[in-house]
């Protein structure tokens, strides 16, 4: 028992030992292969943050993470891409007006929903409604669909954003995945936990089709590429003299320190933000808020008898989880420079994240850190590890040989067996994860 509650102990080992894992990534392949993974490692962090705000603080079984992901991911377009002055003139009073319509439609809705007394009057004049609303408002969309879409599509085909800092995005992702989360929260969070998480996959599968198909706002499977970034491009600082002056005094290649610059400048805001919100995560779970989640948590029923709102707080902690993730969607988008609907892999990538919160450690913010980190860094690792694994075991073995053949081609897709492995060992010698949620017993009955 002493060594779950001497937690904090163990913390700063783990992560060092987890720097020098990156740092031997540095020695031994390359120091912009380190920083590029450590940039990752940091937003699969923030992921693992969020999720840990909503299974360990609450137990709520979410993975429809990547939904909200990819709406951080929209939100970078949103922001930063320039409009497209053609597409707009083509159809933009028509996409205007769809949106009103659509408005419109809902405002009458739910004044007739309040005032009308329920029964089947209700629901007739309901359905006419909602129904007498789409087709309106498919009439304006459709024609303004399809001329935005048809202006110049190999390049834009969309109505592009509204050319803002990118950086302002990633408060706008978290917004956005926040305003998602509490529409799906106030359908799905009345529901059992395995209900829950077959809903909430349901809709992120739900959104990602969306982003995929809906061409004039996101440009679909054509991709959206060349986003403006918060740091100067690598060509760019090339041609300044003081870089090319470290260059020379430092002994390296102008190209080289450029890029070790700009991936230095991407970890130092990744780990601001990070830190940001681990702040504001270890501020909440230890304040009275904090330990009523805990208790909802525990016992349910228990918290609902003493006059707990449990679903309102199931809410909250549903919406402030979500946010989280849309704020690391939108960081991710950054830092690759595009937008990729079809890179949303729900069921990969949400296995991914809930791996790093079990081996992790759930319920503690500094575990979920740790197991962002780690199980990032192997997922990128597993492939060159693997050849390397195999390359030594099968090094007697003829160059011909179709086993040594086999083993090497099969090193490539080693990375889910890796995150098997790992999950299976956390699970039978630190059920709890790597650092375990603090026990909150009194100090007498800690033995």
């Amino acid at each position: 028992m002493n060594a779950w509650i001497n937690h904090k102990a163990n913390a700063p080992l783990l992560f060092g030992l987890m720097g020098l894992a990156l740092v031997l990534v540095g020695v031994l392949q390359s120091w912009s292969l380190a920083l590029t993974i450590m940039i990752y490692c940091v937003i699969g962090a923030i992921m693992a943050l969020g999720l840990n705000v909503q299974w360990g603080y609450a137990g709520l079984f979410n993975v429809g993470l990547m939904g909200f992901a990819a709406l951080g991911g929209i939100a970078a377009v949103l922001v930063s891409m320039p409009p497209t002055p053609e597409a707009w003139q083509a159809g933009g009073s028509g996409i205007i007006t769809s949106v009103l319509l659509s408005l419109a439609t809902l405002l009458v809705a739910l004044v007739v929903y309040k005032r009308m007394q329920r029964g089947r009057a209700r629901m007739w004049a309901m359905a006419v409604i909602l129904l007498g609303g789409y087709f309106i408002t498919r009439h304006f969309f459709d024609p303004a669909v399809e001329l935005i879409e048809a202006v110049n599509p190999a390049a834009t085909g969309y109505l592009g954003g509204l050319g803002l800092p990118i950086m302002l995005s990633w408060v706008v992702g978290g917004l956005f995945a926040a305003g998602a989360a509490w529409m799906i929260g106030k359908i799905t969070l009345g529901l059992r936990s395995d209900y829950l998480a077959i809903a909430t996959l349901g809709i992120a599968e739900i959104i990602l089709s969306l982003l995929r198909f809906e061409e004039w706002l996101t440009r679909g499977v054509n991709n959206v590429n060349g986003l403006p970034r918060p740091l100067p491009q690598e060509i760019d600082l090339q041609q300044t003299a003081w870089l090319q002056e470290w260059a020379l005094r430092l002994g390296t290649e102008v190209p080289d320190l450029a890029s070790y610059i700009v991936k230095l400048g991407y970890l130092g805001l990744a780990l601001g933000v990070l830190l940001l919100l681990f702040w504001l995560a270890q501020t909440a779970i230890h304040s009275p808020w904090g330990r009523m989640m805990r208790a909802i948590r525990d016992n349910e029923t228990a918290a609902e008898a003493m006059g707990k709102d449990v679903t309102g707080r199931h809410l909250q902690v549903f919406v402030l989880g979500s946010a989280i993730v849309g704020v690391a969607g939108a960081m991710l988008v950054t830092i690759d420079g595009q937008f990729t609907p079809n890179a949303y892999n729900p069921l990969r990538f949400t296995f991914l994240i809930w791996v790093m919160v079990i081996v992790g450690g759930s319920g503690n913010n500094m575990g979920a850190i740790l197991g962002g980190f780690l199980i990032w860094f192997f997922w990128v690792q597993a492939e060159p590890i693997g050849l390397w694994l195999m390359d030594i075991i099968t090094g007697t073995l003829p160059a011909e040989s179709w086993l040594r053949a086999h083993l090497l081609e099969g090193a490539a897709h080693i990375r889910l067996m890796v995150m098997g492995m790992i999950l299976l060992l956390v699970l039978r010698f630190r059920p709890h994860g790597l650092i375990p949620e603090r026990s909150e017993q009194p100090h007498s009955l800690r033995r």
